[in-house]
């Protein structure tokens, strides 16, 4: 039999604890309830969503419109380029196969011996049969053999020096006529020959003057190819043929030099009118 002091014991030993909340460092509360703390669950926010930027599209949109632009203006440049062109080749023959030319005084020795008295320097004019210099035949003490000028002209390459032993024949300077035997030698490709004409008006454009107009008319088409005319022609003896578009040499008489000196050698470019 149990005394009251039993039982008193029996109550004490199963009270239960009351559970005490608690907050931990994040704000978060967990439950005590005597045994080890249960950390409440944590809500995780979602990150959010960065909204792609509209100018990114605009951007993309003007450059393909930029492209776009620029398309055309190229196709509209390469149209008119080819209407010029066709115009060009419809109303003319253009080459820039071509100089200022002119008819050569070769001015020669007469004899062989030593060249003295020579005159013949670059730029010099001189006149039909002027003496420009002599030849001394047989040493000092010798006959000497004057050198003449076969026409009117002003030197333009000097090969003489004084002193020097020539032979019969020898080339001492050559002279050109700047003031009436300047004309334009144009070589045109002999696909395009068909389009000149004696009598066709030219339009020059001088190197040495851009912008300077000079004018003049075709007065001889050569019957035949260049090549043909060479000092050494050209031949095929290998059998390995390869087919070249000749040039057929066109004179072309000055009218009109815009005021400027012309001298042979000169590049020009020509364009023959073909109507």
């Amino acid at each position: 039999m149990q005394g009251p002091e039993s039982t008193s014991n029996v109550a004490t030993s199963s009270t239960v604890t009351p559970t005490t909340p608690e907050r931990n460092g994040h704000g978060a509360t967990t439950e005590y309830n005597g045994s080890a703390p249960v950390p409440a669950e944590t809500a995780v926010e979602p990150e959010p969503v960065a909204e792609a930027p509209a100018t990114k599209k605009r951007m993309k949109r003007s450059t393909r419109r930029g492209l776009t632009v620029l398309v055309i203006l190229a196709v509209l440049a390469a149209l008119g380029l080819g209407g010029v062109y066709l115009l060009y080749s419809r109303n003319f023959v253009s080459t820039d196969n071509a100089q200022v030319d002119g008819d050569k005084i070769e001015i020669n020795a007469p004899a062989t011996g030593t060249l003295t008295n020579w005159q013949g320097v670059q730029g010099a004019s001189v006149s039909a049969n002027q003496v420009i210099g002599r030849i001394r035949v047989n040493g000092p003490g010798g006959p000497q053999k004057p050198i003449r000028a076969p026409g009117n002209g002003t030197i333009a390459v000097n090969s003489g020096v004084e002193g020097q032993w020539v032979s019969t024949g020898t080339q001492l300077a050559t002279a050109y006529d700047l003031r009436g035997g300047i004309y334009i030698t144009a070589r045109v490709d002999e696909t395009d020959i068909a389009g000149v004409h004696q009598g066709a008006p030219v339009d020059v454009a001088v190197d040495a003057y851009s912008g300077v107009p000079v004018t003049g008319v075709v007065t001889e088409i050569q019957g035949g190819a260049a090549n043909e005319f060479s000092l050494f022609p050209e031949s095929n003896s290998s059998g390995n043929f390869q087919k070249v578009t000749q040039v057929i040499p066109v004179k072309v008489a000055l009218t009109d030099t815009g005021g400027v000196q012309l001298v042979p050698g000169m590049n020009v470019t020509v364009h023959i009118h073909k109507h």
